[in-house]
């Protein structure tokens, strides 16, 4: 029987006038237009459309063309430098601003072209109907971004929302106040204008009591200058602290968790108030790379603290779910990533290839014991006074390694990028364990979203100031070192399941995977991290500085990159790492994850290849003097 084609012309034919359409909107020829199952989305220069069928219905085509619009509209009038300065840090937060930008785009590139703002209105339709916005009677129902998503694109096109969201979003009109009011109508008046869009969305936000107020500069002083005030906060920070005693620093990553909760009232009333006048500065937001202090310094002196840890969980993943979901879960993640497998094949094979030259046996001859060496047993027969010849096989040293991949689980990663990880370190998991390299595959996230039992119980105590870490930690074990991939395959789609990415404490984990290889008896340790934002934990830094978790984190990597028992390094999915990590790299697609993991280990076992021949050179050199 003939094998039918993949896709009809039909289909073809849209998928070509598609991704046409999209590159003359965004006025570049450089953009890639690839359908994918999965949500849709931007990365960089690229844009992802779902999959569209053979059939390919008008509904669909319309779906299509509308989510098509919309990407190639941010493409053309976005610019990511001026949406992120002005960023807030919790979730809600950004994820409302972020939405605001997108009714921005949409509005303003639809403003004279009728096709495309008809493909929007469908596609806006069709999405508040799938949500059933329709069926909801309370504002509560309704999320904060979709809400004032609406309420802006109202204002600033004249055009009535939905007919499913009207009811709904009526409710949002009749509590929004004067000061919200306001700054829609200052957000329509500038919405040719992102800079000032941005500066009035944050105004919204910050009348909804959902981020700070911003203390802006004066108008005339631009962006720019904004921008480089808000870079300074975290470095005057830096400076004030290089005075500070790094006594407690051994306390930092050798105490276990209970002993760093001993800090002293008065230490964390002092820091406090210390890093309230800093976040007031504007530390809130992550800036470029920091000066490094001259001496680590510890949690105690750092002021870092949770205020318990009776609710935190360190649990393997087959304990978080039955056997039978993890089956289907790991059977989904193999559906989702078919296309995208055989690359990373490829270059997990390229990195077995060099690792397994590396393992050439070298051996050490005429021993007085070991492996009898038959190719020297001819000189025994010629003269038998001739004493037995042994050899040994010389140990390679890379195999006395282990590597931990750690994966940040936070929400934001839902979607394409915690797929591409979780297969990603599946394949990694298989290549090192051929060459007898151990892997350890970790997950970190909390158990709620916005605090859990650890804010509960806070409340319960009246709410004490200063409390420093307050939501229950989640890590996760995928894949322990000892652990054969055969046995955890199935685990790594876990990360897929939904209700398990929620928020992100990036310190504490980074602190838990490096523990965790302190103890191992391999000479060499990897930890290799995977993130895609500065930590965030909405309950935290609600009632901390705005920049807690950050330098918390910054303070855990200063500390391990100090004492270079661990060979610590970081890729960063859409977010600059490189402001914290020594080591570190950036990717902009998620789907560029799997070449940079294998090219930065093929980088540092070339690197101890080469010390490995300077040692060898430099032990031949006195013998050939």
């Amino acid at each position: 029987m003939a094998t039918p084609a993949k896709d009809s012309p039909r289909t073809e034919e849209f998928k070509r006038a598609t991704a046409g359409a999209v590159r003359a909107m965004a006025q570049s020829n450089e953009v890639q237009v690839a359908f994918q199952p999965g949500p849709s989305g931007l990365s960089g220069k690229r844009a992802r459309l779902p999959l569209p069928t053979r059939s390919l219905p008008p509904a669909e085509m319309a779906r299509l063309r509308g989510v098509a619009d919309s990407l190639a509209l941010r493409l053309r009038h976005h610019d990511d430098a001026v949406h992120a300065a002005r960023m807030p840090a919790a979730r809600d937060a950004r994820d409302a601003y972020d939405a605001l930008e997108q009714a921005r785009v949409e509005v303003v590139g639809a403003r004279h072209m009728a096709g495309v703002a008809a493909n929007l209105r469908a596609h806006l339709a069709e999405t508040c109907e799938v949500e059933g916005y329709d069926r909801m009677t309370k504002r509560e129902q309704l999320p904060v971004a979709a809400a004032l998503s609406l309420l802006a694109r109202e204002r600033m096109s004249g055009e009535h929302a939905p007919e499913a969201a009207a009811r709904v979003l009526d409710q949002w009109r009749d509590t929004l106040g004067e000061s919200a009011e306001s700054a829609l109508d200052e957000m329509a008046r500038a919405q040719d204008n992102q800079a000032a869009f941005a500066r009035a969305a944050r105004r919204l936000l910050a009348a909804l009591d959902l981020a700070e107020a911003e203390a802006d500069a004066e108008p005339e002083q631009g962006d720019q200058n904004e921008a480089g005030a808000d870079q300074s906060g975290p470095q005057d920070a830096d400076q004030e602290s290089k005075g500070d005693s790094s006594s407690e620093t051994e306390s930092t990553l050798g105490a276990q968790p209970e002993e760093m909760e001993g800090e002293s009232a008065a230490e964390d009333e002092s820091e406090g108030t210390e890093d309230e006048a800093g976040a007031a500065q504007g530390e809130d937001q992550p800036s470029g790379p920091q000066p490094r202090r001259d001496k680590p310094t510890g949690d105690a002196e750092s002021g870092y603290r949770a205020y318990t840890r009776s609710f935190d969980e360190e649990i393997a993943a087959e304990d978080l779910v039955d056997a039978d979901e993890l089956t289907r879960l790991r059977q989904q993640l193999d559906q989702q990533l078919q296309h995208l497998q055989g690359v990373v094949a490829k270059l997990a094979n390229r990195l077995q290839r060099r690792l397994l030259a590396q393992q050439q046996r070298a051996w050490d001859f005429d021993l007085e014991e070991g492996l009898l060496d038959a190719g020297r047993l001819a000189r025994v027969v010629v003269n038998p006074l001739q004493a037995l010849s042994y050899k040994r096989e010389r140990d390679t040293e890379f195999r006395d390694t282990v590597v931990t991949l750690l994966i940040d689980n936070s929400g934001s990663m839902r979607g394409r990028p915690i797929t591409v990880a979780a297969m990603c370190g599946d394949i990694l998991a298989r290549t090192l364990e051929r060459c007898a390299v151990k892997v350890e595959v970790l997950g970190f996230t909390t158990r709620a979203w916005k605090g859990g039992q650890s804010r509960e119980r806070w409340v319960a105590d009246g709410k004490p100031r200063n409390p420093g870490r307050l939501n229950d930690l989640r890590h996760i074990i995928y894949k322990a070192a000892d652990a054969p991939w055969r046995r955890a395959r199935k685990n790594l789609g876990l990360m897929l399941r939904e209700g398990l990415l929620k928020e992100n404490i990036d310190g504490e984990a980074l602190l838990w995977a490096y523990r965790r290889l302190l103890v191992r008896p391999e000479n060499r340790r990897i930890l290799m991290v995977i993130s895609d934002g500065a930590p965030v934990d909405d309950s935290t830094l609600s009632v901390n500085p705005g920049n807690y978790l950050e330098r918390h984190l910054r303070e855990v990597i200063r500390d391990i990159e100090a004492r270079d028992t661990v060979e610590l390094i970081a890729i960063g999915i859409g977010h600059d790492v490189t402001r914290y990590y020594r080591r570190a790299v950036t990717i902009v697609d998620a789907e560029e994850l799997g070449g940079t993991m294998m090219k930065k280990l093929t980088e540092l076992f070339d690197e101890d290849e080469a010390l490995a021949w300077a040692r060898a050179a430099a032990e031949r050199a006195p013998l050939v003097a």
